[in-house]
């Protein structure tokens, strides 16, 4: 597959394994502190790493507005990043934000025409061309703009999945809109409920000899299918469609025959998304930024935020509710304040100090029932919770030490992350027991062994002494066993050190590990 070269892309594509992980610390709970919903203040390259070991494979639905680089000053982010620097940008977040997407999750990410076509390009490298699913057109602006060449009334909405065939066969339909659902009617009195017809004939080229024939009508009169036609159905199954009150022959039953389609029924279960969205459908530009300027009087509002009713949309095609939803570029917070309201579960990301002044405000309204946006299509009256969070110290200190300020619970979800390739299933421990690993069987027919995983840290059995339970020796064997249940297969033990000799771990079926030299993350 051709790749994509840029002064510095080498350095760019080894970027995402050489960020250190940080910790994430709290910094205020606004609303209900059983949400799961998190904002995060910092750089977004090392708040995805540091989302990984507890986030790896479970969002559903990315959407990123990242700078368009269109070499213009915007008052609150640089948006006139040199070209390969643009590049080398987008390459190691979109590698993390593979690793964060689940497997029928999609990315979507808008752009204008200055880098939409090198993004693509890149997209296909990481996410792999195979998994692009779409390129949506957006109108974001009704009005001619006259003081340039062209009006470019229109941006890009890629969309990768992560799997294209996971994606496509979980996709949601879009709701039957007020104009479709103004198509469906009763004329007669069917007891199955409203219905529209369709044409019960077809392009005849590939037809078989039993779907010509002269069709009878209710009024007597006999028909033949329109000219390079044929009849959908063949004679046996069309008197079975008749019979079943399925084809509608008009009032007085001289029409030419017409397939039913009830409300709620198969594909009227909604509509098919198309890839050209007009303003009047998600809104633009101008709009959001009135909505913001409403929403927020006292706070400067951005150039183009995106309109709450695009969000909205992508949500209704990508998620439902209690999925998680992921904006790592979170600007003024319109993902995360849509994704509120839409009852999804979100993390949203921003580095400038906006997320201070523009994205905590906005969900502490939204929380507060907030009416603007699409507040009252989704019927939104307020309530739930976000925490606020920043980017902290390194779990790893230069010499490769752990940082004191790690508690039990983040280092243990971090080795299972390392031993597993995959988060926690709650993230929550209580015993020196991190869980089983294995069990599973591969293609080859293989079964990894059951295999317990062990961290002595932080004192997690109670020890006083100075190491705090953190050395494997005999006493502290005797308590990991008093504390876990029975297991008889393979254990790998996490600890500062080992006083247990090779045989007696060989007996025991234990692979040591010390820490922090036998930590190498991902």
């Amino acid at each position: 597959m051709p790749e994509l070269h840029w002064l510095g892309d080498g350095e760019a594509k080894r970027e995402a394994r050489r960020v250190p992980y940080r910790l994430l610390t709290p910094v205020e709970q606004v609303g209900d502190p059983a949400a799961q919903n998190l904002l995060i203040q910092g750089d977004n390259l090392e708040a995805l790493k540091a989302l990984l070991p507890f986030y790896a494979g479970r969002v559903k639905c990315i959407f990123i507005d990242p700078p368009y680089n269109t070499r213009s000053a915007f008052e609150h982010y640089d948006d006139n990043l040199e070209h390969s620097q643009w590049l080398s940008m987008m390459y190691p977040r979109l590698e993390l934000l593979r690793e964060l997407l689940a497997e029928g999750g999609s990315i979507w990410m808008t752009l204008d025409d200055n880098e939409v076509h090198y993004l693509k390009v890149i997209c296909d490298e990481v996410l792999g061309r195979r998994n692009f699913i779409a390129n949506m057109i957006w109108e974001k602006r009704k009005s001619r703009e006259n003081r340039r060449a062209f009006s470019f009334n229109h941006d890009h909405l890629l969309v990768y999945g992560k799997d294209k065939e996971a994606f496509e066969a979980k996709r949601n339909p879009l709701p039957l809109s007020a104009e479709v659902l103004s198509r469906y009617t009763n004329p007669d009195k069917d007891p199955r409920g409203p219905w529209q017809s369709v044409s019960a004939n077809a392009q005849a080229g590939h037809a078989t000899p039993n779907q010509f024939y002269k069709m009878p009508l209710p009024s007597g009169r006999m028909i033949d299918p329109p000219k390079g036609r044929c009849w959908l159905y063949t004679w046996e199954r069309m008197k079975q469609e008749i019979a079943a009150g399925n084809i509608w022959f008009g009032p007085t039953g001289d029409n030419a025959p017409r397939i039913k389609k009830f409300l709620g029924s198969g594909e009227d279960k909604g509509l098919t998304p198309e890839t050209i969205w007009t303003a009047d459908e998600v809104g633009t530009n101008d709009q959001a930024k009135k909505d913001l300027i409403s929403l927020l009087p006292d706070i400067p509002v951005f150039d183009n935020p995106k309109p709450e009713s695009l969000i909205q949309r992508v949500l209704e095609i990508a998620s439902s509710p209690g999925e998680l939803v992921l904006d790592s570029f979170l600007g003024s917070g319109t993902t995360a304040a849509v994704a509120h309201k839409m009852g999804r579960r979100y993390i949203g990301i921003e580095m400038g100090e906006h997320a201070v002044t523009h994205c905590l405000p906005r969900l502490k309204k939204v929380i507060e029932g907030e009416l603007g946006g699409v507040s009252e299509a989704v019927s939104w009256t307020g309530g739930g919770g976000v925490r606020f969070m920043r980017l902290g110290e390194p779990v790893f200190r230069e010499d490769g030490c752990i940082n004191p300020a790690v508690r039990f619970d983040t280092l243990a979800s971090y080795l299972w992350f390392l031993e597993t390739g995959t988060p926690h299933c709650t993230g929550i421990f209580t015993t020196p027991l991190l869980g089983i690993m294995g069990g599973e069987t591969n293609e080859a027919g293989v079964t990894k062994p059951r295999t317990a995983l062990i961290l002595l840290y932080n004192g997690i059995l109670g020890d006083r002494r100075p190491h705090a339970g953190n050395v494997l020796t005999t006493p502290i064997w005797n308590g990991i066993l008093a504390q876990l249940p029975p297991h008889d297969g393979p254990r790998v033990i996490y600890g500062e050190a080992c006083r247990l000799s090779r045989e007696r771990l060989k007996s025991l079926k234990v692979t040591f590990k010390q820490i922090p030299h036998e930590i190498r993350m991902r």
